[in-house]
């Protein structure tokens, strides 16, 4: 994998699965992957739906507009991320490819693009641990903090 790996997102339309995929991606792994989104038979616009569904996590892609899939953008991807597109993806040595298999938001209102939306963001998170993981001497993201924990009922432990 390269020092800053790319990215390609496709489904159909390129106006739901897709654009969650690359908006989560943008906002996990900040510059540290290039990212990618197209469609196999784009819409004219990104479902609104899945755009307010993203607004309610802070993430903007209301100015979006879905992309058709060129040969171009797969050459120039280190890994393609297909979601219910099929055979519409062109193969090309040395790439990696993934299917990754999830409910089509077509048609769906907001409550039920939540649960598509949080997959996704998991998917994505696995993702980057594997292909682009936080640099310990300057990560990219604010780094998680632990569960808040009760205080202790009994003496404080001693220190080590």
């Amino acid at each position: 994998m390269p020092d800053k790996p790319s990215v390609l997102f496709v489904c159909v339309h390129n106006a739901g699965r897709s654009q969650m995929a690359a908006a989560w991606l943008t906002r996990l792994a900040g510059d540290r992957v290039e990212v990618r989104s197209a469609g196999s038979e784009p819409a004219d616009t990104v479902n609104p739906a899945v755009v307010e569904t993203m607004r309610e996590v802070g993430i903007d892609i209301s100015t979006e507009t879905p992309k058709v899939l060129t040969i171009e953008a797969v050459q120039a991807s280190d890994v393609c991320i297909t979601m219910g597109c099929g055979d519409a993806c062109p193969v090309f040595p040395g790439k990696r490819y993934l299917d990754w298999t999830l409910a089509d938001p077509a048609g769906q209102d907001t409550a039920a693009v939540r649960p598509i939306r949080d997959q996704i963001k998991g998917l994505v998170e696995e993702l980057i641990a594997e292909i682009a993981p936080s640099d310990p001497s300057g990560p990219a993201q604010a780094p998680r903090r632990p569960a808040a924990q009760a205080p202790p009922t009994s003496a404080p432990s001693p220190r080590a």
